[in-house]
């Protein structure tokens, strides 16, 4: 197999050539480095990388790893907000630059034992915060279709990795948007897991149970081939994990990927629940994406119905409150506040600020919105918004001083992602269209609790037909 084309192939294709011993784990590693080694001092996905320690891991995976498990012989990132041992682990931080922790968070060591091997740690925006990658502590994560605009975040760093053929696939996390942000940005596929679907990352346990863990990739299938990983690790089933895990079918996410199959009943809406406190206008390349989606899928058979959220006006301000609220916690005291940015410096000095009272009001707040948004949605298999309701902004366009502008322009590039993670549902996002520029434009999904295998069959039969995969930025 010709080696210096590998990253052409899907990760699918990529295993199989793994599994059929036409390709070994150290030809990959290698023909990913050489790749992070010559694209990314432009692009930024990477802020450190550990070649000397990917190709120990992939003779390691080669001779004691069995080739069955889930993701044998595939490289992957690990983002810069999971604690590899002896990796240096800075959260996007310049507080804590040169930290290097002793010990792995549960997801990476779920990964080492699905067979996959780590080259690096991608980029993220400071402690994971903003929808943008752009921190103090490193260069920005560049769109690959076009380094003048950002990548998202803040799995900015693994989308542009994936989209630029630095990785086959990446794990990244979604606390109101950072998985299926980035991804839309870059032309890619992005899943936000159900709330307890992924153990190493499902939210429970975290404050409003906001961050899940998701894979990011070009193709569905490869979203799935990594969320089983994600899920399973070395492959056993959902019950050597912990019982809290989201409600729907157990058995292996790729099968329906693969599949692909079902005739649904989709909702279409571009109502958001930002609505009644920002003023939401979506572009019309946002609005074109969703319509081709809509024309796409009612020739394939799926019943169509528009709907709209009711208003509701107690979602924004409990939201920013758990936003603040997250970031009381940073360990920053005295002068240490020095190292933080100003955006991060805004929202730790709002969160320390908030009473206990103020934090149970929001906190019942969003869990009556959770239930709320549920119900409105339940006749529906699935439903469809835009994904982001701009283009791809540009590098520097969100306020680095003011935090509340900073906030708005966040909330008005991304109206429609956060709603997903307060309600502990699943979403995907499907790069369905291009602007006249060549810039891509998503459409997401939002599945029932737990309805993932659904999401995925309908990306493949949406993927089948638009063929995404064949997109490449200049520098593929």
């Amino acid at each position: 197999m010709a080696t210096d084309e590998l990253h052409d192939l899907t990760a699918y294709a990529q295993w199989r050539a793994l599994q059929a011993g036409e390709l070994t784990p150290a030809e990959l590693t290698e023909h990913y480095l050489g790749r992070i080694e010559r694209l990314n001092p432009e692009l930024g996905a990477f802020v450190t990388v550990t070649a000397d320690a990917a190709r120990k891991r992939a003779a390691h995976v080669t001779r004691n790893v069995p080739h069955v498990a889930p993701i044998w012989g595939l490289p992957f990132g690990d983002k810069d907000l999971w604690m590899r041992a002896g990796v240096p682990t800075g959260f996007g931080s310049r507080l804590f630059a040169g930290f290097v922790p002793e010990t792995s968070d549960e997801l990476v060591e779920t990964l080492d034992a699905a067979g996959g091997i780590s080259l690096g740690k991608t980029n993220t925006p400071e402690f994971g915060l903003p929808a943008y990658t752009e921190s103090l502590a490193a260069p920005p994560a560049r769109n690959p279709l076009d380094p003048s605009l950002g990548a998202g975040g803040s799995s900015g760093g693994a989308a542009v990795a994936v989209a630029s053929g630095m990785l086959p696939f990446a794990p990244g996390s979604d606390g109101g948007g950072s998985v299926r942000i980035p991804a839309a940005a870059c032309g890619l596929v992005g899943l936000k897991t159900s709330r307890g679907r992924v153990p190493g990352g499902s939210g429970i346990g975290a404050l409003a149970g906001l961050p899940v863990a998701g894979p990011i990739a070009r193709t569905v299938t490869d979203a799935a081939l990594l969320l089983d990983a994600m899920i399973t690790g070395a492959g056993n089933g959902p019950e050597h994990h912990f019982a809290l895990r989201a409600p729907g079918a157990d058995g292996p996410m790729l099968a329906s990927a693969v599949r692909g199959e079902g005739r649904y009943q989709l909702g279409v809406m571009t109502t958001s629940a930002w609505d009644d406190a920002y003023e939401i206008v979506i572009a019309p390349e946002a609005r074109a994406a969703l319509e081709a989606a809509v024309a796409a899928f009612e020739a394939m058979g799926h019943g169509i119905e528009k709907t709209a959220l009711a208003p509701d006006d107690s979602y924004a301000g409990a939201f920013r409150t758990i936003w603040q609220a997250g970031a009381a916690g940073i360990p920053a005291e005295g002068d240490a506040e020095a190292a933080l940015e100003p955006l991060t410096r805004w929202l730790m000095g709002r969160g320390r600020a908030i009473s206990a009272r103020q934090l149970a009001e929001a906190l019942s707040a969003l869990s009556a919105y959770e239930r709320s948004f549920i119900e409105q949605l339940s006749r529906f298999d699935a439903v469809m918004t835009p994904t982001l309701a701009m283009t791809p902004r540009p590098l520097g366009y969100f306020d680095q001083e003011d935090g509340e502008r900073n906030f708005e322009q966040q909330v008005q590039y991304t109206p429609f992602t956060s709603m997903v993670n307060v309600s502990g549902l699943p979403a995907i996002t499907l790069p369905i269209a291009q602007t006249d520029s060549g810039l891509p434009m998503g459409v997401q999904l939002i599945g029932r609790p737990g309805g993932e295998a659904t999401l995925l069959a309908l990306g493949a039969q949406l993927e089948r037909r638009v063929g995404w995969q064949l997109r490449h930025p200049p520098c593929w």
